[in-house]
Order: structure tokens, then C-alpha cells, then sequence
């Protein structure tokens, strides 16, 4: 160090040892640029210690409010395969519907189906009423039975889901899953898209068979899907409840075919001067 024009003093014992030290022979340093970061301090806070407060918590992100869209949007987090899918098992049911479900019943398929179902039913009373009347009086359109379509389709798949949910709880199922009832009921409403389309003729008897299968296919679909549901009540209950359904959708099946399958629907709109009294009207119209 004299060459730095300083002069240090050392003062070394007898046994030679500068000072006391654990220093270890092979001890060795290394250069450093203080760039690098290390492995732990990429991967943020020791994992046995608690989050941050600004950091978003499970709880807080999973909360969903009634007056919120993701309340509503979890019912509708289905793709296009699953509702093809489960229309397909719908209509041909190999299967037990609620196991095709996977515990994710949806209300896209079932909305939709029941919006096609009501277009339908209203095209083919207009076209079954202008069939009854060509020739015989002006035609007109009548919307009244697109809101008549409205109210029966989506009253009946909102509201009897509803009641089956509630009564089943009442006696004791606690199997019963209301979100599940709507999907069954909404998609049992399939089977009337080519019925509607295809009993919109002129001879009655094709319109009844037609009605008659929907009928059949639908309420096979419904009982065989509720059936485990229903048997977790008392038997006689069981039985009750199952000839109720039964019931509610044969007067599903027959309003469907008198107010948009029949000449003489009561919500269609009558030829001009049906309306007038028999005594008013001239000679060639009586």
C-alpha cells in the first residue's frame, strides 16, 4: 500500500493470526452487476402469508347480486355443442336428461326454444286460418295469436316448473332443483317446433295425430326425467304428482291444437261480417 502513499499498521500476535476471525479457507467471492433478481423474489410473497388487501378475493369476485348481469349470465354459460347436444338427447333420449345436464342446467337453450316454438305457432294458425277462409273473405292478419302463443308457451315453462319445484319441496324432496325443472320443461318444448310446422293442413285428422305424437313424445321425455325426482317423495304423493303432470301437459297439448290448429280458433280473427247479426245480413250471405 506505500505505493498509494499511505502507511497502515498491523498489529499481529505471537501465534501470527490477524486478529480473531471464523473466516473459512475456502471462502470465495464473486462479482456482481445487482441486475439479476433471484428465483424467490420473482415469485412475490411467502405463500403461507396473506394476500395483500388491494388484491381481489375469491369470496368478493364469486358474489353475485339479483339486480346484477353476471347473476343472470351464469344461467346462459353454455356453448353450442352442449345446447345442440341436449336438444339431440331431447328429442332422442338415450339417457337420464338431468345426467346430460352434468349438473349445469342452462336457460339458453330453453329460452330460445320456446321464442322458435311461439314464431311457429303463430305462423301456422295464420296460415291454417287463411286456409279456412281463402276464397270466403278477406284475410287479414290477426297478432292476437302471437300474444296468445306468448302467454302459453312461456306461462306454462315458467310458471309450472315453479309450482312442480315448490310442491316437491313441500313434501320432502330435497333433490329438487328449480333451475334443473326449468331446463326439463324447456327443453321438452322441442317436440312442438315440427309439430307447428307441420299442422298447419286443412284435414283435421292429420292435425290431431300430429298433436297426438308431440303429445306422446314429450310427456314420455317428462316423466322418465322426473320419475327419480318424484319417487323421493311419499308414493302415493309421487303418484299424484305424476298424474298432475300428465294432466297440465295433455291441456298443453289440446290448447295448442284448438287455438292454432283448428278453422274455428277462438283467438283468431272472424271473416268480416261474421260479426253481424243473422237478421242483418243480406240474403246471399246467410
Amino acid at each position: 500500500m506505500s505505493g498509494s502513499g499511505y502507511d497502515a499498521v498491523v498489529d499481529v500476535d505471537d501465534e501470527g493470526d490477524l486478529g480473531h476471525t471464523d473466516l473459512q479457507e475456502d471462502l470465495e467471492f464473486h462479482n456482481s452487476n445487482f441486475t439479476d433478481t433471484s428465483h424467490s423474489a420473482r415469485k412475490g410473497p411467502p405463500s403461507g402469508l396473506p394476500p395483500p388487501v388491494t388484491a381481489p378475493s375469491a369470496s368478493s369476485s364469486s358474489k353475485r347480486f339479483l339486480w346484477t348481469i353476471s347473476f343472470y349470465s351464469q344461467f346462459f354459460d353454455v356453448d353450442t355443442s352442449a345446447v345442440l347436444s341436449r336438444c339431440w338427447a331431447a328429442l332422442y333420449p338415450r339417457a337420464n336428461f338431468l345426467d346430460v345436464l352434468e349438473g349445469n342446467p342452462d336457460l339458453y337453450g330453453p329460452f330460445w326454444i320456446a321464442t322458435t316454438v311461439v314464431l311457429i305457432l303463430f305462423l301456422g294458425g295464420t296460415i291454417s286460418d287463411w286456409l279456412s277462409t281463402r276464397g270466403t273473405a278477406q284475410f287479414a292478419y290477426d297478432f292476437r295469436l302471437l300474444s296468445g302463443a306468448a302467454g302459453l308457451v312461456y306461462g306454462y315453462t315458467l310458471f309450472i316448473p315453479v309450482a312442480l319445484f315448490l310442491a316437491l319441496r313441500y313434501f320432502g324432496s330435497e333433490s329438487a332443483n328449480l333451475l334443473e325443472c326449468w331446463a326439463l320443461y324447456g327443453y321438452s318444448n322441442l317436440i312442438w317446433i315440427p309439430v307447428a310446422i307441420i299442422s298447419w293442413s286443412p284435414i283435421e285428422i292429420l292435425n290431431w295425430t300430429f298433436v297426438a305424437v308431440g303429445f306422446g313424445l314429450s310427456v314420455v321425455f317428462l316423466l322418465r326425467n322426473l320419475y327419480p325426482v318424484l319417487s323421493a317423495t311419499d308414493r302415493q304423493v309421487s303418484k299424484v304428482l305424476l298424474i298432475i303432470v300428465v294432466i297440465l301437459h295433455a291441456g298443453l297439448s289440446l290448447t295448442i291444437k284448438i287455438l292454432f290448429f283448428a278453422h274455428n280458433s277462438p283467438v283468431a280473427k272472424k271473416p268480416v261480417g261474421d260479426d253481424v247479426p243473422a237478421d242483418d245480413k243480406p240474403a246471399f250471405l246467410l
